[in-house]
């Protein structure tokens, strides 16, 4: 038997050690800016102020984090979590933490007090960094999580908590040290970071990302087809750096040398818009639900006639969940901006797909708006297939409906502690990671979620998509906010039922309008057979609409069945 011949090639690690190398040698002038909170008004409403860092500040300080977490006896392989909101001092410990061998634990901080608790113990971290926001939970976090020995505060602690002696001060505790720590040897497929699925069933489940799928992920997801990040940008990540590591750009943004802009709690459109102009952003990324947001408050700036000067940027990344085509019209047509999908999971480390325009597509036409609205196509290294129900592949064709699969290097093989092993399928010897989404791909490859599985709408043994009513509907002017839900129907089964938020000052349309609005698009059996108008629909910590607890409100709804064959 003939061996392989070996490449020539170094074998070289690829680990976060890398990154933080990087950027303190190439890119230590690059600006890090962080909104941090400064006290509160007369209304108790927190005061912003921006703090100015560079990567080299930061590298030093990820280095003199990584040293005392030593001292505390933190072991390669330890768990250390984070309670936090988007600032430097998280991108210190994003850095510093998997540059000791330690992992990166990231925890949700809208979850219920006891949810966070049960993940905690869960993941078994020893070393909790919290937001001094946030210390009045530490007596119930300490109470409930007797493994935790040491509990460290980011930022001033608020001057109606104080803190216990034992409670540690990070800036005290890493000032103590210098920059000289000595990375470890680390292996590529060591955990590097940490997270949670977001448990809409269940209890939540644990992703542990290896340093190697993160340095690919951000070698992947940089590029011109991707999110395009490159040194002269400057991106802001809106969403959440507890969740999927903030879609990775942290560190997609210190490997290619990305200024980064970090609003920490101030989320809404004001101060968001502001940042966006002050700080000359190129790049930033959200959930529709930011962006809606964001887009009131570019109509009410210009309709008032004091425009924001937006024009650095390019493009605002949605994610989460799917935004409506009116979203994506409403950005281009009334504010020149475009807003790119990107699709993936706290399984996918997260980016899988991203919406481009293929060539001879123009942007502005009615195809390339429909093409935006789609999740996109894989970015390199990722696999996608479409399964049915009993495990055959189905076509490209962009209209057969499956079982969305996914594989490649940055998608997880498994759950921390064994769990969940259904969402796993094995094809032709490969393991594929099952979604739970039902989605379409088309001949050129472009990927269109249809609904999460649990989600669809089975009615007469066939099959309705929410999100396309949904986004449908939020094209009505008279609608800002549309959740589309299954009732029970004793003729069809299922039959959807949509839920309202109205924009201030709109009138009530009748279901017959609505009616008329929705049939250009889809077949009559589609149609809802109710309109509910509420005050608001339950969001979730990801900004995703909790349909479970809409399914709960609106349990035992009947309606006249409107729905014809």
């Amino acid at each position: 038997m003939t061996l392989p011949l070996l490449s020539t090639m170094m074998d070289v690690q690829l680990t976060v050690p890398t990154i933080l190398e990087r950027l303190r040698t190439l890119y230590r002038e690059r600006e890090v800016v962080s909104l941090l909170p400064d006290g509160k008004d007369a209304a108790g409403a927190p005061i912003a102020r921006v703090h100015r860092s560079t990567y080299g500040e930061v590298a030093h300080r990820a280095l003199q984090l990584a040293s005392a977490l030593s001292s505390l006896g933190v072991q390669p392989g330890d768990r250390v979590a984070t309670l936090a909101v988007n600032s430097h001092r998280h991108l210190e410990a994003y850095l510093g933490v998997p540059s000791m061998g330690a992992v990166l634990h990231t925890v949700n901080i809208r979850l219920h007090p006891d949810q966070t608790c049960w993940i905690l113990n869960h993941a078994e971290d020893r070393v909790l960094l919290i937001e001094s926001a946030f210390v009045g939970m530490i007596p119930t976090i300490r109470a409930g999580c007797p493994k935790l020995e040491h509990i460290i505060v980011l930022g001033e602690a608020s001057a109606e908590h104080a803190l216990d002696a034992d409670i540690l001060d990070y800036e005290t505790l890493i000032a103590g040290f210098s920059d000289d720590f000595v990375y470890p040897d680390i292996d590529e497929r060591q955990a590097a970071a940490m997270c949670y699925t977001s448990g809409t069933t269940g209890n939540p489940k644990g992703v542990l990302y290896s340093h190697r799928s993160t340095v690919l992920h951000s070698l992947a997801s940089a590029p011109k087809d991707a999110l395009n990040v490159g040194e002269r940008d400057v991106v802001m990540a809106i969403v959440p750096m507890f969740h999927v590591n903030a879609w990775g750009l942290p560190y997609t943004c210190a490997m290619a040398g990305a200024a980064q802009v970090f609003c920490g709690m101030f989320s809404d459109g004001k101060a968001i818009a502001r940042m966006l102009e002050q700080e000359k952003v190129t790049i930033t990324a959200g959930v529709p639900t930011i962006w809606m947001g964001l887009l009131a408050e570019l109509d009410r700036a210009q309709q008032a006639g004091q425009p924001y000067d937006l024009s650095s940027l390019e493009t605002l990344v949605v994610g989460g969940s799917a935004a409506p085509e009116s979203l994506i019209r409403a950005f281009q047509t009334r504010h020149h901006l475009t807003l790119r999908h990107a699709w993936g999971m706290t399984e996918t480390h997260p980016i899988g797909t991203v919406s481009n325009m293929p060539p001879g597509v123009e942007l502005t036409s009615d195809e390339g708006f429909a093409l935006q609205a789609k999740q996109g196509r894989q970015v390199p290294l990722i696999e996608l297939a479409l399964l049915s129900d009993d495990g055959e592949r189905l076509p490209h064709d962009g209209q057969t409906m499956g079982r969305l699969m996914i594989r490649g290097p940055w998608v997880t093989a498994s759950y921390h502690g064994g769990v969940g092993q259904d969402n796993f399928v094995t094809l032709g010897g490969k393991l594929w990671f099952d979604t739970g989404d039902i989605a379409t791909l088309d001949a050129r490859g472009y990927m269109h979620i249809q609904d999460r599985s649990k989600d669809l709408i089975k009615s007469g043994g066939e099959w309705i998509s929410s999100v396309d009513l949904e986004n449908a509907l939020m094209a009505h002017p008279a609608v800002a906010q549309a959740a589309v839900i299954a009732i029970d129907d004793p003729k069809w089964d299922e039959r959807p039922l949509a839920v309202l938020v109205l924009r201030p000052g709109a009138e009530r349309p009748s279901s017959s309008e609505l009616h008329e609005f929705l049939v250009p698009k889809f077949a009559k059996w589609w149609l809802p057979d109710a309109y509910e108008v509420v005050e608001s629909i339950p969001i979730g910590a990801t900004g995703k609409f909790l349909k479970r607890e809409l399914r709960d409100q609106f349990r035992g709804y009947t309606a006249a069945g409107t729905a014809t064959r």
